[in-house]
């Protein structure tokens, strides 16, 4: 991401925020902007460590509510399998999220598919299951490391 989508998307996330009556304050500001930076999702501890560089001192609590306010603002997802963080894709709006995640070269691809959501939703409902969470997280590989075409 060049430096003017790296702007355009953090001041995006700022309007967000302010339209929800929430802060995206500096050091948050910071944390999705390491993220937006990253081509991978990063763990808590690889967002400390480039934070650490511009900030000496920085301590995890202060990466981990960062990340949790960014979450809950629909900025950054979470994904569980590889308790790693990325950059919503589609930060405009709330949505069910579904991942794809190679595990031959680390690249994840966010969908924003509502057929699979409803899909799920209509299987939990049957089964009288409540859902908590509604992310989706599918491991293989990617057409380049199968050897597919695109």
């Amino acid at each position: 991401m060049n430096t003017q989508q790296l702007n355009g998307r953090l001041s995006q996330a700022q309007s967000r925020c302010k339209a929800r009556g929430a802060r995206l304050t500096r050091q948050r500001r910071q944390v999705l902007g390491v993220l937006l930076s990253s081509e991978r999702p990063l763990g808590a501890y690889q967002i400390l460590d480039a934070l650490s560089q511009e900030q000496p001192g920085i301590a995890p609590p202060t990466v981990y509510r960062a990340l949790e306010f960014l979450q809950q603002h629909g900025l950054i997802h979470k994904l569980e399998s590889l308790h790693a963080y990325i950059s919503c894709s589609h930060p405009d709006h709330t949505h069910p999220s579904q991942f794809l995640i190679c595990t031959v070269c680390g690249d994840v691809t966010e969908l924003e598919d509502p057929e699979i959501a409803d899909s799920l939703d209509h299987a939990a409902a049957a089964s009288g299951f409540e859902p908590i969470q509604d992310v989706v997280e599918l491991k293989g590989h990617c057409a380049q490391c199968s050897g597919a075409e695109s």
